[in-house]
């Protein structure tokens, strides 16, 4: 499978009771540095014992970095990422409260006259020929799904709160999609129902199969055939931070279909992913940054294609399999 998307490095701040007024300042007992993004459902899939690929862009910033080593580390193949010569990988810091959590974000400026990120994705789906895509909604998508399609791809399809706002591209997309995997907010805004009970009737008459994230309470499963409830799976834990819990469940149910387990009990093993996600802090989890440069020069992006690939491969002699891009 190979997740399409950004990456972000993420300052993840636990619990706060409350913001900070200006000129104030508010503390917490718990912090840690992760990276998400796209880069959080291909890291799920990996874990599940699913060959997985990431394709975002990488470039000369600490963010990238944290990507690559984790990469390395995770077995998330990275030869259908591009690396550039700018800083790429975006910034958040994620705050959370007791019920939610709010991001402040900074995704740094595109080049004059650099490519579109759709025409990267097309030369990947052509060039590695995946069995699944993971990637959002959007204008444009729906092209893209068809020549996945056409070249024998399934496509798993997600969006974020806010993307209601651009309705019909996603509309086309879910049309498409083999299947759609929103969470339960965001389901309710997509078909402008008025309970979750009439927005997932609303959906299934859309006739795509669809799987409704709920945190604790599990998932939805619903398509032509009927609607079941999963709550198998669910974990109780102690919440820490949901940032990236639907790309964790989503990686994981992906690799459970790679390995031909029906939908509703694929979500058994997803719902499980979802549940160690909110368990930590950060999409993937807390990361080690000691030793990871803050300073970017080009020659940056040579070295760390090279640890990652030298990581690559000492974790996999270690596990007694080929390292991730080699003949198998």
């Amino acid at each position: 499978m190979i997740s399409f998307g950004s990456v972000f490095l993420e300052l993840v701040f636990g619990h706060l009771a409350e913001l900070p007024g200006p000129g104030e300042e508010v503390f917490t007992d718990e912090f840690g540095v992760s990276c998400g993004g796209a880069v959080t459902s291909a890291s799920a899939a990996a874990q599940a014992g699913a060959k997985a690929g990431l394709c975002t862009l990488l470039g000369n910033d600490i963010g990238s970095r944290v990507v690559l080593t984790h990469c390395a580390r995770a077995g998330v193949e990275l030869s259908p990422s591009a690396l550039l010569p700018r800083r790429c990988a975006g910034i958040t810091v994620v705050l959370n409260f007791a019920s939610d959590r709010g991001f402040v974000t900074h995704l740094p400026p595109r080049s004059a006259g650099e490519r579109p990120d759709l025409d990267r994705w097309y030369e990947v789906l052509r060039r590695e020929r995946p069995r699944w895509c993971y990637l959002h909604a959007g204008p444009g998508i729906a092209a893209f799904i068809r020549e996945a399609h056409a070249l024998g791809a399934k496509v798993m399809l997600d969006m974020s709160l806010g993307d209601e706002r651009n309705r019909d591209p996603i509309l086309e997309c879910l049309a498409l999609a083999d299947v759609f995997v929103p969470n339960e907010d965001e389901l309710i805004r997509l078909t402008r129902a008025g309970s979750f009970e009439a927005a997932v009737a609303t959906a299934t008459a859309w006739r795509t199969p669809l799987v409704v994230k709920r945190g604790a309470a599990g998932a939805v499963v619903a398509g032509p055939d009927g609607t079941a409830e999963i709550r198998d799976g669910v974990q109780k834990v102690r919440v820490r931070d949901r940032t990236g819990a639907g790309d964790a469940f989503a990686g994981a149910l992906i690799a459970e279909l790679l390995r031909g387990v029906p939908l509703t009990r694929a979500v058994v093993e997803a719902n499980a992913a979802g549940s160690a996600a909110v368990a930590r802090l950060g999409a993937v989890g807390e990361v080690d940054v000691a030793g990871i440069s803050t300073v970017g020069p080009d020659e940056m992006l040579g070295d760390a294609l090279a640890v990652a690939a030298s990581l690559q491969a000492a974790l996999a002699a270690q596990e007694g399999k080929p390292a991730m891009g080699s003949e198998e």
